[in-house]
């Protein structure tokens, strides 16, 4: 059964809508439901708050909704949206953009969800602190979706960048090597900034004196974080910015897609670790604000450590691109 081009370009476009949704929903889904499991045991807890808690949770939850409505956007753009070039390119984009929004969507989900459920416990423990926690809640859900504003704008500029002056091989894999890497690459951060971001909450309700020393090392801690990510939007930049030579070998488009695979899945790993590694310093400078300075300390360092195997990632990525 032999194709046209546009055939190809409608399937992809069903492919990536597809995709953007499917896998854009999951992590929406888990952090919303965290959320409300959380907000029950809070309600139990202390039921003459329960409106405050419901507030928070509703609140909470429409964060943690919002990658899948960016997920919903590109979908609708792949769905209904007629492109007029005609090129193996764009059915490349297509599918890329899909992938790369649904990839980053899931982390961003997930991770808005931790520090929205522990903002609700913190209430029913500390309900004059409500304020406060919300307040956290608010600035560390949105730092949770810095990765899935990435993605956002990866999908973005993937699907209204006109390739079809480039040559179709290799260009077809750093499209798609652009979307690994800012998609995959977003995971880690999103759930990292979200583990980070808990602990803040859970602190400030443990010891409500110790807020704003909580705040700030939650602020650092999520935004070393978010470096991953920053490299996988990066190395997408890159594949999507610079233009490569016309080629008959498979060699080079492998080495593009490498790039983008290496970069975005090596970001995973990295992002969850340091938050890890922050949530812990958050948690215990909440019980010893004294040791603030030391703990703060420590985790930075710890963080730099973690952070090395996204750097090794981001050279081999590189190598690819330009050496390789």
């Amino acid at each position: 059964m032999d194709f046209d081009i546009q055939t190809w370009i409608s399937v992809a476009a069903f492919m990536g809508g597809a995709l953007a949704m499917g896998l854009g929903a999951i992590g929406a889904a888990i952090g919303e439901g965290y959320t409300a499991a959380q907000a029950n045991a809070a309600v139990s807890r202390n039921p003459g708050i329960s409106g405050d808690i419901l507030k928070s949770m509703l609140v909470g939850q429409a964060i943690a909704e919002s990658a899948s409505i960016f997920a919903l956007v590109v979908a609708m753009i792949l769905l209904f949206t007629s492109f007029t070039s005609q090129s193996y390119v764009t059915a490349c984009v297509m599918l890329s953009s899909g992938l790369c929004m649904g990839f980053g969507a899931i982390g961003s989900g997930v991770g808005s969800g931790f520090p929205a459920g522990a903002a609700c416990m913190g209430m029913a423990r500390q309900p004059a602190m409500s304020g406060r926690l919300t307040t956290n809640m608010l600035i560390g859900s949105a730092v949770c979706q810095t990765p899935s504003i990435f993605a956002l704008v990866t999908s973005f500029i993937l699907l209204f960048t006109d390739f079809s002056a480039r040559a179709v091989s290799p260009t077809w894999a750093a499209v798609l090597g652009a979307g690994f890497a800012s998609g995959l690459g977003a995971v880690g951060s999103g759930l990292g900034g979200g583990l980070v971001a808990e602990s803040g909450c859970k602190g400030i309700a443990r010891q409500p004196l110790s807020a704003t020393p909580v705040t700030n090392v939650m602020l650092l801690g999520q935004a070393v974080t978010q470096t991953t990510a920053i490299y996988g939007l990066l190395i997408g930049f890159i594949l999507m910015f610079k233009s490569f030579p016309a080629t008959d070998s498979i060699a080079p488009p492998m080495a593009l897609l490498g790039a983008g695979l290496c970069m975005g899945i090596g970001a995973i790993g990295p992002g969850i670790g340091e938050g890890f590694t922050a949530r812990s310093a958050v948690k215990w400078i909440a019980r010893n604000e004294g040791a603030t300075a030391d703990l703060t300390r420590l985790m930075l360092v710890g963080q730099a450590v973690t952070e090395s195997t996204g750097i090794y990632s981001l050279v081999i990525a590189l190598i690819l691109i330009f050496v390789a």
